[in-house]
């Protein structure tokens, strides 16, 4: 029970309504305001932006400071030390794997990575210029058609083989809205390779032929992967945890959550970072783009600067701005005309005291989006990307959440409509 309590005094009332307040392992207290239901009050937060939704043990953010932290392990060292697979791993089960458990986990993987024939019909009913994320959310919902009768998610060892199944499929159903756009055959996965080389493989491979994939374009790739795979209660996680708690199937809620991600205020980020370069379009423009940046009055805004978690870096751009260098590197193209506007941009919010003062640093998707373009992915992909790193967080959620108990959602309103009135 909690020590702490809070007094909330209405309307001048003498009785005041008293609420416990909880500490959590670390991070802000949180006020209990379960029982204001039954007092005729209810809580009003638009966008939910001072309300707890729930308790989770997987990710802390502390955007004051730029701390990101996955089951207690700061990013930066995962990004360094760990993969992909392994992160996956740490979301779904508390504690990173030993060397048994990673090969295990690893195979387990492997094992779902294919998809049913039944899938690939699916994509047949778009036409090739059908967006990737309608594709995506179709393929993804459409898993939960092949695996349901079976399912029964109150059993454990249930819904983590639907967390192996997803985390495995969600690549292959990625690359697969890729090669459907361009109008070309699937590429099938290779059981050689590891998680971010096949879907690579899968992407821009050809079928039946060995695969090549450059070791840094794929290290590139499982970085992207790690860095999104959680973010705490945003709106794509939230939309998964509350499509969960009516007891929706799995995958319906995977489903929902890639559909909230689309929304270009949530997920299109790094797409709007290269819309905004191609606007750009010299390097010769790029001071009257700054100035209007700094015009409160113009609507133009600089995309892929600042973030709304994050009031100082983001502890995710850091990696990823290695990263970067890295992939330019490898794929010689400095050159670019965009990825010099890129640079010039970067290079002005970090050291001019406008960006400065305002903590406008790169974020992740800045870099994110330049290395998705460097390595040959359209922009209409970049959410698909996103999708697919962020798709063993949400699963996490999740079962997170079926793993204790755990309430419908049933968010209030303030009603502002009309009262009671008479059919004339």
């Amino acid at each position: 029970m909690s020590e702490k309590k809070a007094q909330l005094v209405i309307d001048g009332k003498e009785a005041a309504i008293e609420l416990p307040v909880y500490t959590g392992s670390t991070g802000p207290d949180v006020v209990d305001v379960q029982s204001l239901v039954s007092q005729g009050v209810f809580t009003y937060d638009p966008g939910f932006v001072s309300t707890a939704s729930c308790d989770s043990d997987i990710t802390f953010i502390d955007g004051g400071k730029g701390v990101l932290l996955y089951r207690g392990y700061p990013i930066e060292q995962l990004a360094e030390k760990s993969n992909c697979l392994e992160t996956c791993y740490l979301l779904l089960n508390g504690e990173l794997p030993n060397a048994e458990s990673s090969t295990e986990f690893a195979q387990q993987i492997s094992s779902h990575i294919n998809v049913d024939e039944q899938v690939h019909h699916v994509f047949n009913g778009f036409s090739h210029d059908a967006h990737p994320m309608a594709m995506l959310i179709a393929a993804v919902g459409g898993l939960a058609a092949l695996y349901h009768d079976s399912l029964d998610i109150d059993n454990a060892e249930h819904r983590m083989q639907v967390a192996h199944r997803i985390i495995a499929k969600i690549p292959t159903l990625a690359a697969m809205c890729y090669r459907h756009g361009i109008n070309q055959p699937f590429v099938e996965p290779h059981g050689t390779l590891g998680y971010a080389e096949n879907f690579l493989h899968m992407m821009f491979g050809t079928p039946g032929a060995d695969p090549q994939v450059s070791p840094i374009l794929s290290k590139a790739m499982d970085t992207i992967f790690l860095l999104h795979a959680d973010h705490e209660q945003n709106a794509s996680t939230s939309a998964v945890r509350l499509t969960g708690s009516s007891g929706a199937n799995p995958y319906a809620c995977i489903a929902a959550g890639i559909a909230a991600l689309w929304g270009p205020a949530h997920g299109g980020a790094n797409e709007a970072v290269l819309k905004m370069l191609y606007e750009i379009g010299d390097e010769s423009h790029i001071e009257d783009f700054i100035l209007r940046a700094k015009d409160k009055d113009d609507p133009f805004r600089l995309m892929g600067f600042g973030h709304r978690v994050y009031k100082n870096f983001d502890p995710r751009a850091k990696v990823m701005c290695q990263i970067c260098d890295e992939v330019l590197d490898d794929l010689g193209v400095h050159d670019d005309p965009l990825f010099r506007i890129a640079r010039k941009l970067e290079k002005i919010a970090l050291e001019d005291d406008y960006f400065i003062e305002r903590k406008l640093y790169p974020n992740v998707d800045f870099y994110s989006g330049i290395i998705l373009k460097a390595i040959g992915i359209p922009t209409s992909m970049f959410t698909v990307i996103f999708a697919t790193g962020r798709t063993p967080g949400w699963i996490s959620h999740w079962n997170e959440m079926l793993s204790h108990p755990y309430r419908i959602g049933r968010p209030r309103q303030l009603y502002k409509g009309h009262t009671k009135r008479d059919y004339p």
